[in-house]
C-alpha cells in the first residue's frame, strides 16, 4: 500500500519518480553514496530493525549534505542500536496500543506538508509512543488527548507528536507515525 501510494503520488503530481529498494542486495548496493548518486530523497516506508545499510554513517552524512529523508510509521522502529539514526529521525518507537480511531490535531496548519488537512480529523491507526531524540523538531501532527488504545487514560490531556520535520545538517527530515493500515495510505 505504501509503495503504491508513493508511486501514484509521484506519477500524478509529476514532481518525482520512485524507485524501490526491496531486497538485502538492493540495500547493499543502492543505499551507499555511489548508489544514491542522482537521488534527492529516500523514504523509509514501514521499515523495521537493522536494514543492513553497509555504512550507516555515510548514509546519514548523505542526508546531512542536503538530501531528504522521509520516514513513515515503523521507520522509528528501525536502527534502535544506532543513536545517530534516531537523532537524525528525531525519535524512537517505544510502544503502541490497539488500533483505534482517534482525533488528530494539525499543529502547523500553514506548513505545506499538512496545509491540505482539516484542523482536526479522525483516523484509525496504530498509534505510536516515542522516546524523542535530538533537538529541532517542528511538530506537524499530534494528539492533545490520549487515544482510547489501552495505553494511559483515554481522553486525558497529553502532548503526543505524530508527525514532525527537522533539519539534519543541510538535509531535511520528515517523519509521520501514520501508516500502519492500508486505509491510511489510501
Amino acid at each position: 500500500a505504501a509503495e503504491e501510494a508513493l508511486r501514484l503520488t509521484g506519477t500524478q503530481s509529476g514532481l518525482f519518480t520512485t524507485e524501490f529498494c526491496r531486497t538485502a542486495e538492493d540495500v547493499r548496493t543502492r543505499l551507499t553514496p555511489a548508489g544514491l548518486a542522482g537521488v534527492d530523497a529516500v523514504f523509509f516506508a514501514n521499515t523495521t530493525g537493522n536494514l543492513g545499510i553497509p555504512d550507516l554513517q555515510a548514509f546519514l552524512d548523505w542526508v546531512a549534505a542536503g538530501k531528504g529523508f522521509l520516514g513513515a510509521h515503523s521507520a522509528s522502529d528501525t536502527y534502535h542500536e544506532a543513536p545517530s539514526y534516531l537523532a537524525m529521525l528525531g525519535g524512537e518507537f517505544v510502544t503502541h496500543g490497539a488500533i483505534v480511531e482517534a482525533e488528530v490535531r494539525v499543529s502547523e496548519p500553514a506548513n505545506p506538508a499538512v496545509a491540505h488537512l482539516a484542523p482536526t480529523f479522525r483516523l484509525s491507526d496504530e498509534w505510536y509512543r516515542f522516546q524523542l531524540a535530538g533537538p529541532g523538531r517542528t511538530v506537524l501532527l499530534k494528539f492533545d488527548r490520549n487515544p482510547p488504545d489501552g495505553l494511559g487514560t483515554a481522553g486525558e490531556a497529553v502532548d503526543l507528536p505524530l508527525a514532525w520535520q527537522k533539519a539534519h545538517g543541510s538535509g531535511r527530515v520528515f517523519y509521520t507515525a501514520l501508516g500502519h493500515r492500508q486505509e491510511t495510505w489510501d
